[in-house]
């Protein structure tokens, strides 16, 4: 079961600059940059049976999520994948979400944030299915997101940045209000991009079709449901996406290390089934995570 308490109110350990503290003292001041100027980047990952799905990979984005923020992380990627080990044991857990967290601290007041200080933490706590067991049955429900994903000429959008995600928040409330479960966002030139959190990939004719990844995240589970079904010799095409196609597509899903492969029933306007390559593609993603543990 989830646990149900305020995040800042539980049990266990949090690592924080470079040392293991009790959960409800990782606390930071409220002149702290990053609270101020969404001067921070973060990752997400999970853990099945004691091992991280592509810890490197996410440990690699999170240095490079800093470094297109104009910061460096005081730790190189062998310390953060041991250091989000160090956490998983730590709060005896076998499988979990993980959240790393690198932020500017509070030496600077102001816009320029050259001499502040970078702090890094490490969280990690129980995480069942993202959006509910009953989404993984029947579909989610996607509203249309009036917010639209950012040009790559206005913001980092290659960097996994807190920043980023103000938008995502605002949409996924406003589909909440309306009694979606999430929204599907368009882009600045009005091509579909990914839902709040997560990737998005349509299915037609046997073949899959995901939008090109040039305003947003290439996501890790991304990538990796693309190599899974080319394994399978199904088609992949990274493309343009139009809204005005969407009626043609048989089959939507999101993925994401939290969503994982969640189908999609409904988006707008537009119907789609929880058809058989979602479900298989579902079936290979978790038979893969699980696989690489037990021959690890």
């Amino acid at each position: 079961m989830t646990d149900q308490r305020s995040y800042d109110d539980r049990d266990g350990r949090i690592w924080l600059d470079g040392k293991l503290v009790p959960w409800r003292e990782a606390e930071v001041h409220v002149l702290t940059h990053a609270l101020h100027y969404a001067s921070s980047v973060f990752e997400g990952q999970r853990a099945y049976a004691g091992e991280i799905f592509r810890l490197t990979d996410h440990s690699k984005r999170l240095r490079r999520s800093g470094e297109l923020l104009g910061f460096d992380i005081p730790w190189s990627v062998e310390e953060i994948d041991q250091a989000c080990r160090d956490v998983l044991k730590a709060n005896d857990l076998e499988d979990a979400y993980m959240r790393p967290l690198a932020w500017r601290g509070s030496e600077q007041m102001g816009v320029s944030a050259q001499k502040s200080k970078i702090h890094l933490a490490i969280a990690c706590w129980y995480w069942g299915a993202y959006f509910g067991e009953e989404a993984l049955m029947k579909g989610l429900r996607l509203d249309i997101s009036k917010w639209r994903r950012p040009a790559p000429y206005t913001a980092p959008t290659e960097s996994k940045a807190a920043g980023l995600y103000m938008i995502c928040t605002l949409a996924r409330h406003d589909a909440q209000a309306k009694g979606y479960d999430d929204a599907l966002m368009f882009d600045w030139r009005g091509q579909v991009a990914e839902g709040t959190g997560a990737n998005v990939f349509f299915v037609r004719d046997g073949a899959l079709h995901t939008p090109v990844p040039d305003c947003f995240l290439n996501g890790i589970t991304r990538q990796t449901v693309i190599e899974l079904a080319q394994k399978r010799g199904i088609a992949v095409q990274e493309r343009v996406i139009w809204p005005e196609e969407l009626e043609s597509f048989e089959q939507m899903f999101l993925t994401g290390s939290a969503a994982e492969v969640t189908p999609v029933a409904e988006a707008g306007p537009w119907r789609f089934e929880v058809g058989e390559m979602t479900r298989l593609l579902r079936k290979d993603y978790l038979d893969l995570v699980h696989r690489r543990v037990s021959n690890a």
